[in-house]
């Protein structure tokens, strides 16, 4: 049985594979129903939009039905259930299982529980694969994965899709420019793990400082939900603001992406240069997550 739970399962010859099969679905223009008669649990225990809405669209088109889950009050957990037993249950009646956890783990005890495959749908300030998957499908959209500088802007140490995306670009020829408030620099265990994988890391606590000399520019918000209070969210909410102005001296081929929601940290006037992918980015999220459902069903 084929679980997708961390991107660090995956060696780079798994994430090309993967990300070719997207890219295959993408251009079909109509799709296979592939997925015909199967049935996938959607267990969103932790607010999401596009994450829950590309799994099920990604599903629909492959001629799969979800069962959806969107809250805690909204199941037995609320009674105390263990996720392992809710897993368990779960499990018997479905093909698989996509899980959204806010605490870092829950999606890989859920495959120890679990009779189908699991795909982890973000857990804490853990892992996030599907992202990252779609994350490198954007950029090879552009670019070659090898031989790039990207730039890491926003919440380096709370945000588990920069955790995830910068674990990924250390199976490729790539230099990671952190730039990042001091309390929200990446964890050094982080930091150091790709600098012994080979990654060159170089921090930068300004922006205008490197974006000039980066291929992608990958920006996160300000994550308040992961910070221990509001004093300390206060410190370093809007930090960092994108705008056309700020764009004006960088690379003709430059990309901007963005995991979305945004809080502020990229004007809205962006949203028209030709650097701005991160709609795009949120698009591609239908070929990559068809991919990955096929993955484990078939």
């Amino acid at each position: 049985m084929h679980h997708i739970i961390s991107i660090r399962d995956f060696e780079r010859e798994d994430i090309d594979a993967l990300l070719t099969k997207a890219q295959q679905i993408q251009s079909l223009g109509s799709y296979k129903q592939t997925l015909r008669g199967k049935l996938v649990a959607l267990l969103f225990f932790e607010p999401s939009t596009r994450t829950r809405m590309s799994f099920a669209s990604a599903l629909a088109r492959l001629g799969g039905e979800a069962i959806t889950v969107d809250s805690v009050e909204g199941s037995s957990i609320s009674k105390g259930e263990t996720l392992a037993d809710t897993i368990k249950v779960v499990s018997s009646y479905v093909d698989a299982i996509v899980l959204r956890h806010p605490k870092e783990g829950a999606a890989r005890l859920a495959s120890e529980f679990s009779s189908v495959p699991v795909i982890n749908a973000g857990d804490g300030a853990g892992q996030h694969p599907s992202q990252t998957l779609l994350d490198l499908f954007t950029i090879k959209e552009n670019m070659k994965l090898d031989g790039i500088d990207l730039g890491l802007l926003g919440d380096l140490r709370y945000g588990r899709t920069a955790h995830s995306l910068s674990y990924a670009l250390s199976h490729y020829d790539v230099t990671i420019h952190t730039i990042t408030p001091k309390s929200l620099e990446m964890p050094q265990w982080l930091s150091t793990e790709l600098k012994e994988r080979g990654t060159e890391v170089v921090e930068h606590e300004k922006l205008e400082d490197i974006i000039n000399d980066l291929d992608v520019l990958y920006a996160t918000r300000i994550q308040r939900e992961r910070f221990p209070d509001m004093a300390s969210y206060a410190r370093v909410a809007n930090t960092y603001k994108i705008t056309p102005e700020t764009l004006k001296d960088v690379r003709k081929n430059l990309i901007l992406l963005h995991p979305l929601p945004r809080a502020g940290e990229i004007d809205p006037a962006v949203d028209a240069l030709p650097y701005a992918k991160y709609f795009r980015q949120a698009a591609n999220g239908i070929p990559v997550r068809m991919a990955m459902l096929e993955d484990v069903i078939l």
